[in-house]
């Protein structure tokens, strides 16, 4: 009974040994390791999709006149979260370096507060000329209308990037890319003849920006998982003023106006 029960141990010991260099060598193993989709990376062109989570900001510089009370800033952006989605086109030129365009729909909302008024009011205490040379009613009375504007963008945005990766590392390969946008906002109210008197902000309809990204492309046996960080800066100022008869309580504070974007993106090739 005791030779018997000594068997049992030492074959539990033996079979206990044995998975656990099984396991050992399937997580960690180097040799004759199987790579997924080994000749996806061959091919000149590959095409995919793109989800991403995106947090769009205004970087302002304001007018010192309007938009500034000695060191205090009158007129403040307040970010939101967003999201968008994309195409991949991707086009390989050598060995480390890849050409990709990636057309991409971001729904953006910012909001704008203006603190102005009462510094305003205080300018042009007999009221703020025009002009024409009448002097517009100074408003007093203030409420969120006034104050507070919500600022809607849809854009279209058709970034243009030169992509350059290390080796891969078996399942695995590390980027870098940066470019160009062309960004058309669909929500811009540039041509209305209205302005913020009539509650509406007017953005320029035709932007340009750059963009920079970092990234890991990650393979599996039928697509290629990139999770990747990405910045976008807007390089023309997007703000149009006020109509000449409107109070300077808004556009007028603002020298220069230009999103700034930050984006969590997940591409699917």
């Amino acid at each position: 009974m005791k030779q018997r029960l000594i068997k049992i141990l030492s074959f539990a010991v033996l079979l206990s040994s044995n998975l656990q260099a099984q396991t050992f060598n399937n997580l960690f193993r180097t040799k004759d390791r199987m790579d997924n989709l080994e000749d996806f990376d061959l091919k000149k062109f590959s095409y995919g999709f793109y989800l991403a989570a995106n947090n769009f900001d205004y970087k302002m510089v304001l007018n010192p006149t309007f938009g500034m009370d000695g060191n205090q800033s009158l007129v403040e952006s307040k970010s939101t979260y967003s999201f968008g989605a994309g195409l991949i086109g991707k086009m390989r030129l050598n060995e480390f370096l890849d050409l990709r365009i990636e057309p991409g729909l971001h729904f953006v909302q910012r909001d704008l507060t203006f603190n102005t008024f009462n510094h305003i009011n205080d300018l042009f205490p007999g009221g703020i000329p025009l002009p024409d040379g009448t002097n517009s009613e100074v408003i007093t009375e203030l409420n969120d209308t006034y104050t507070k504007k919500v600022v809607k963008s849809t854009y279209i945005d058709i970034p243009v990037l030169l992509e350059v990766h290390g080796d891969r590392w078996y399942n695995s390969r590390p980027y870098a890319a940066a470019g160009i946008n062309y960004l058309v906002n669909l929500q811009s109210n540039q041509t209305s003849g209205d302005d913020n008197l009539q509650n509406v902000f007017r953005t320029t309809t035709h932007n340009f920006g750059w963009s920079a990204e970092i990234g890991i492309q990650l393979y599996f046996s039928r697509f290629k998982l990139t999770p990747a960080i990405r910045g976008t800066f807007f390089t023309n100022n997007e703000l149009v003023s006020d109509n000449a008869t409107t109070p300077p309580y808004w556009t007028p504070a603002i020298s220069t106006m230009q999103s700034r974007a930050f984006m969590l993106v997940l591409k699917f090739e």
